[in-house]
């Protein structure tokens, strides 16, 4: 293991290979030939093909069945096999997809300048002790190269390594400067460099070193500490995201769930300036999704941004609240909007058909209607809609079915004599029956 690890450092130095070239672009190489994968075999397609072949399919098979049960009365498993076929044929969407594969090329990177950065902090904090000793040999009396190599025969845990390469050096006939100087490329850290240079300018001034470099050391520990405590302060505005995407979800899910629907089955009114047809065709649960998946991608990166000073340390909040994002999208809001496509269900008025009233008034009995699909079973949790014309108001305007597929709407008649339409529409699927309102005194 240590010779695998020594070969890839030798690699690294001598061709320039940098970590990105596997932490970024290996995962989007992997991704991307995810997505072609998946685009050319079939398994995934582009938006609005799923409900295409899935519709095409499953009205074949209703009319198979109709034509088949006009002959025999022996073909309902055939049926029943030609909708497992098309439920079978439905393809995973590019969006999911897509998500996916960018969870994957995001991840490794994510996870990389994470750990990186903790060790970069544990190196720093270890610098500090490392300059605090430089200065307590230097004070008992040796050179600063003298002090480096005894230093170097101690255990000063992950930066042990970097101060025996600087020993190492010096040993070769390097410099003081050169040996330092090039430990703290191994480093990789700006603060390190910086109090490197403070040290190697300080050995070469006269005066007390050994009081410089102490206090290099006690001021370095005191910046990492303020530090510390800024990366502290700013992390409840993390959570400050964390909580506004939990509510965001909340919010989509509501509104998808409740009020939505009714806006979808309008009937004439209009919404936005969108009709009654084109509002039940809008997709509100599919562009949730992708708000959600959005707002986690940029808003881990803001996190990042305001609580560590760049963007790319947010990336691994982008991770989280994708993948979270991501799972309860697929348990709790996407479900909702997958009901059977238009025209897979039959609506049957149960009772409160063919009422007679006053004007004004509500009917006597509620209008209760049960909608099931093509093969007799009850739809549980669509929405059903009902309108009455040329007046009056339905309470409410729209029901959702319970486990026996009925949905119900108490009737109020419009202020006028005469004939009422009532439809009721569930899934594209309209029905219609009739009421009459008549003055008591006619």
């Amino acid at each position: 293991m240590t010779s695998l690890h020594e070969f890839f450092e030798v690699l690294s130095l001598k061709h320039d290979v940098r970590r990105e070239y596997f932490t970024i672009g290996i995962p989007v190489f992997i991704a991307a030939i995810l997505v072609i994968t998946a685009l050319l075999s079939g398994f995934a397609g582009f938006p609005g093909e799923e409900q295409e072949v899935s519709k095409s399919d499953r009205q074949k098979a209703y009319e198979e069945l109709v034509k088949t049960l006009e002959e025999e009365d022996e073909t309902v498993a055939t049926a029943v096999e030609t909708e497992e076929e098309a439920v079978a044929a439905e393809k995973f969407g590019l969006d999911h997809l897509l998500i996916i594969a960018a969870i994957l090329a995001i991840a490794p990177y994510a996870v990389d300048i994470t750990l990186r950065k903790r060790q970069t902090r544990k190196k720093e904090e270890l610098y500090t002790e490392f300059l605090f000793k430089l200065s307590e040999l230097m004070r008992g009396g040796l050179d600063p190269v003298k002090s480096v190599n005894e230093l170097a025969r101690t255990n000063l845990g992950d930066l042990t390594p970097h101060i025996r390469l600087a020993a190492t050096a010096m040993s070769f006939g390097k410099s003081f400067e050169e040996a330092m100087m090039a430990m703290t490329r191994t480093i990789r850290s700006e603060l390190v460099t910086r109090y490197t240079m403070l040290v190697v300018q300080a050995s070469y001034s006269g005066g007390s070193t050994s009081d410089l470099i102490l206090k290099a050391s006690e001021d370095m520990r005191s910046l990492i500490g303020i530090e510390r405590e800024k990366e502290g302060n700013l992390a409840q505005y993390a959570m400050i995201f964390y909580f506004g995407q939990g509510i965001l979800f909340f919010i989509a899910v509501t509104l998808t769930t409740s009020l939505l629907p009714y806006l979808q089955d309008l009937g004439t009114t209009s919404f936005l300036g969108l009709g009654s047809g084109e509002m039940a065709e809008l997709d509100f649960a599919g562009g949730f999704f992708h708000l959600l998946m959005i707002n986690a991608l940029f808003g881990g990166l803001i996190i990042g941004k305001i609580s560590e000073g760049e963007a790319k340390y947010g990336l691994k909040h982008s991770v989280i609240l994708m993948t979270a994002g991501y799972i309860a999208c697929v348990l709790f809001l996407l479900p909702v909007a997958q009901a059977p496509p238009s025209g897979d269900v039959r609506i049957t008025i149960i009772a409160g058909g063919a009422q007679e009233g006053f004007p004004g008034l509500p009917l006597y009995q509620p209008l209760v209607v049960q909608v099931t699909d093509l093969e007799g079973n009850p739809v549980e949790g669509t929405d059903v809609t009902f309108r009455i014309d040329p007046g009056g108001t339905m309470q409410p305007a729209s029901d959702r079915t319970d486990a026996e597929g009925t949905a119900v709407s108490k009737i109020i008649l419009g202020q006028e004599d005469g004939i009422y339409t009532i439809t009721v529409t569930c899934q594209g699927v309209s029905t219609s029956t009739g009421a009459s309102a008549a003055s008591s005194g006619e």
